[in-house]
């Protein structure tokens, strides 16, 4: 259910600070040109980060919509962006060169973010996040409220295959039938998760209260961390490259 990954690696021993401010400043590299062919050395700059954080094995979950999307983004913007070195022309559609290498840079640019998002999650763990966040300043209640959104999906995916191999157990059928079928099959089980969410929910809830959450506004951490020298060394690479690209 989660993608992160027990290795020993350069970025696995950073600090959740370095890897927050890291992830934003890949985020912004990736918006600083629109070109495939300056956008495409990003990336790989970026792939070569996740042979560095021994993340490949994540990527067997990813790679198609890594594909799918780079695929959209290339079709789409090149039917609805203009530019003034027309490729190709059939009545109201018309592609250019420039909008068909804005498409692809953009397909790249999803993917560079993506991959970016992947290599984080795949190198640290939710408490570590949390605790990075608390360390930027923000106040315990919210770094946590965050920290358990990298919880939901997770958890919503494990009850709707619980839910569903429940359905299957009692003889429903949802694999027979056309796409529009098996969808219309699925929609029922909608209700039983959504009940099983709020359930989960109301559940932490009295946890939390349980162990007065909030109480106390000064916290005490079990997990400590300090900045070395890989820590400073990566800010000042991924900034100085950022620079040299403006």
């Amino acid at each position: 259910m989660f993608i992160y990954l027990d290795k020993d690696s350069f970025l696995h021993h950073l600090h959740p600070v370095t890897k927050i401010v890291g992830l934003i400043l890949l985020f912004i590299w990736a918006m600083v040109f629109n070109h495939p062919l300056y956008l495409s050395i990003i990336f790989v700059i970026v792939f070569f980060l996740s042979i560095l954080a021994k993340s490949l094995a994540n990527f067997k979950k990813f790679w198609i919509l890594l594909i799918i999307l780079a695929f959209f983004s290339t079709l789409l913007w090149s039917f609805f962006l203009r530019g003034p070195t027309p490729l190709f022309k059939l009545g109201f559609i018309q592609i250019s060169k420039e909008s068909l290498l804005y498409g692809l840079a953009m397909g790249i640019r999803i993917d560079t973010m993506i991959v970016s998002g992947i290599i984080f999650l795949s190198s640290t763990r939710t408490e570590d996040f949390t605790q990075g966040l608390n360390s930027l300043g923000l106040p315990f209640p919210v770094s946590f409220a965050l920290s358990l959104s990298f919880r939901l999906v997770p958890t919503f995916a494990a009850t709707s295959s619980i839910i569903v191999q429940a359905q299957k157990s009692r003889g429903l059928d949802l694999e027979s039938g056309h796409l529009l079928k098996k969808i219309r099959k699925h929609i029922p089980l909608f209700i039983p998760i959504l009940i099983h969410a709020i359930r989960n929910t109301d559940l932490l809830s009295m946890a939390l209260e349980s162990k007065g959450f909030g109480f106390k506004k000064k916290r005490t951490y079990y997990l400590h961390f300090r900045s070395t020298w890989r820590d400073w060394l990566s800010i000042a690479i991924l900034a100085g490259l950022i620079g040299l690209s403006f």
